[in-house]
């Protein structure tokens, strides 16, 4: 057999594990070039929302393919963006758009942001601060606030430091309000977190009380508020945004993933006034100095736009509200799972863990589980001994519940 040259991310090559050749896909569906049919249970690592090639935002890529591919963006714009810009000002609250490429660059730039609003302001504040098991992606600044382990390690010496805030366990929230209180009193920069839920870091949830909480924490001390939606954004927590049941409105804001529903690569941070106006000078010393080369692609935009359509001309938040019921009933039945522990919900995802003596990204448990998993037709990727479902909204009550059937099935692998 000869040896793809393609190097894939996350995956240990010398394992030997079958990588599936997709030919093509719709809805919450995939199809395989041997025949198969796979339910995309975890939106193709979260980003596919309304489900595969949508119509709509399809011909939107199409029409503005023919139109205007790609130009520089460094002092020129194009409609799209201009457009875009606009719709998500209006949906976020936030006045300013700064787009990028991933949810990694989108994170990025928020912590530039937020280094460079006190730089500018002639401030002498550089301390970031993170959530514990929490994960930003896989550029250097990223990392840094990201938590530390296996897939990092290799980098340490790249990594800056950062202060740690714990986790807000049910029943020790207010370990995490002192902690962070005294890390803002001792004059930090910005608190970057996931609200709601944390993704790579093992899906652990807290409720928006505790987020509310923390924001008012940062804003008595003037430090400014991260929110990473990278994941949680576009409905994946049960509404468009997280921070929106806390009736939180951040500083700045990472958005990704499903901005374009999943289609084409994208992101933008979103940024105050004040994080605006802390840039805006006479004194070119004073320019945010970031971008790519595609910042802002058109066709990326486009798609973009037409997803905004989708959220606002189709029922959207019906489906969601449908998904967030058949979840529950799932995680009722596998509540009663022998081997299973800790069933939780946040909105549309759901999660789980398989009680194993050692546990952790590195589970002995997880490669047994991806096969488990590709043999039932799922694509269910599990984070060591924990398993999710992040299904897109699109996926049709059989095909979840046959998502349910093999998470329950999958304890015997024990």
């Amino acid at each position: 057999m000869i040896r793809s040259p393609v190097w894939h991310p996350f995956t240990q090559h010398g394992l030997g594990e079958p990588i599936p050749l997709v030919e093509r896909a719709e809805g919450a569906v995939l199809h395989l070039a041997d025949g198969r049919r796979m339910v995309d249970a975890i939106a193709s690592w979260w980003v596919v929302t309304h489900g595969h090639g949508h119509a709509r935002i399809i011909k939107a890529i199409q029409d503005q393919a023919a139109r205007l591919d790609q130009v520089i963006f460094a002092g020129w714009t194009h409609e799209p963006a201009e457009t875009l810009a606009r719709g998500l000002v209006e949906l976020t609250g936030l006045p300013y758009a700064f787009f990028s490429d991933s949810g990694s660059t989108a994170v990025e730039v928020a912590l530039k942001m937020a280094l460079g609003f006190w730089a500018n302001r002639g401030e002498a504040r550089h301390r970031i601060l993170v959530m514990q098991h929490s994960y930003h992606g896989d550029t250097i600044g990223a990392m840094s606030v990201g938590e530390r382990g296996v897939y990092n390690a290799a980098y340490s010496p790249l990594l800056f430091d950062v202060g740690t805030i714990p986790f807000p366990h049910a029943g020790a929230e207010q370990a995490t309000y002192d902690a962070l209180e005294t890390a803002c009193k001792a004059g930090a920069a910005a608190f970057i977190v996931e609200p709601l839920i944390l993704g790579a870091g093992g899906m652990l949830a807290y409720p928006p009380h505790v987020l509310a909480e923390i924001a008012r924490i940062c804003a008595a001390h003037g430090v400014l508020l991260i929110a990473d939606e990278v994941m949680t954004g576009w409905g994946r927590t049960g509404t468009l945004l997280a921070c929106e049941q806390a009736g939180v409105t951040p500083d700045i804001l990472c958005l990704a993933k499903g901005i374009t529903g999943g289609s084409i690569p994208l992101a933008v941070t979103m940024a105050s006034a004040a994080i605006y106006d802390a840039h805006y000078s006479k004194d070119r010393a004073k320019t945010f100095y970031h971008s790519s080369s595609y910042t802002a692609n058109p066709i990326a935009c486009a798609a973009a736009c037409a997803n905004l359509a989708v959220w606002r001309e189709e029922p959207v938040a019906q489906r969601i509200a449908d998904l967030v019921a058949r979840q529950a009933q799932g995680a009722a039945m596998l509540a009663g799972v022998s081997g299973i522990a800790g069933v939780r919900q946040c909105g549309t995802i759901l999660a789980l863990d398989y009680e194993v003596a050692a546990g952790g990204y590195l589970s002995d448990l997880q490669p047994r589980l991806l096969a488990f998993f590709r043999e039932a037709g799922l694509l269910i990727r599990p984070l060591g001994n924990t398993a999710y479902l992040m299904p897109p909204y699109s996926i049709t009550p059989g095909d979840l519940t046959r998502c349910h059937g093999a998470l329950a099935e999958a304890a015997r692998l024990i």
